[in-house]
């Protein structure tokens, strides 16, 4: 049986000129991606509150919401990264696009011989700070699920009074036999202690009354 083919990949491409548009569309179609138009920031909002686009190129001069604009709110709402349409190249340019968060931009007017290797070098780097997110955000939930049975193994150390080695196999197959992460029973055993403490507390300060 034969693999699915890949999804091709959603550029979305938003600028006023619609011919300008419909020109970088047909070139990236011709690359391999898929394409969406908006011919103004709040149909590109539209589109994307729809289908988020692995990339949306923005042109920063546009009637109503700027470009620019456009740029702060998929930074604030969204996951999609951009480069900027710019009539400019030089390095003034690249620190604005760089200042908004843009992965590239790209200089007007635009032709297939320029478009194509800017346009991938920003998809690169997109692809790379999603990776280097995604990894992060692993990370951090590893090292909180690792503290958290830290904890717990300390306090079942202290209440059965035993070494650690066997207070972590207990909480181990604890967790093995309930079909449960070691994680979730660390928590819940944590959650229980400070249940506890604040009873304590309670029960304390009722009887000095």
């Amino acid at each position: 049986m034969n693999a699915p083919t890949p999804a091709k990949r959603l550029i979305l491409i938003v600028d006023d000129d619609q011919l300008l548009a419909a020109f970088l569309s047909e070139v990236l179609h011709h690359a391999g991606y898929d394409t969406v138009l908006a011919y103004s920031a709040d149909q590109a909002l539209a589109q994307v509150a729809e289908r988020e686009p692995d990339m949306a190129l923005l042109d920063i001069h546009m009637p109503g919401m700027s470009g620019l604009e456009l740029a702060k709110q998929l930074n604030r709402n969204t996951s999609v990264p951009f480069m900027f349409l710019s009539g400019r190249g030089d390095s003034d340019a690249a620190k604005q696009a760089a200042a908004y968060g843009a992965v590239g931009f790209v200089v007007k007017p635009v032709d297939e011989q320029h478009l194509m290797p800017a346009f991938e070098a920003g998809l690169a780097r997109a692809d790379e700070i999603r990776q280097l997110r995604r990894t992060e955000l692993n990370l951090n939930a590893a090292l909180a699920a690792g503290r958290e049975t830290s904890l717990a193994v300390g306090l079942l150390m202290c209440k059965f009074q035993t070494d650690r080695n066997t207070a972590f196999e207990v909480l181990r197959d604890h967790a093995r036999s309930s079909r449960r992460k070691i994680n979730e029973i660390a928590d819940q055993l944590l959650t229980a202690e400070e249940t506890l403490n604040g009873l304590h507390a309670a029960f304390s300060a009722r009887l000095k009354k």
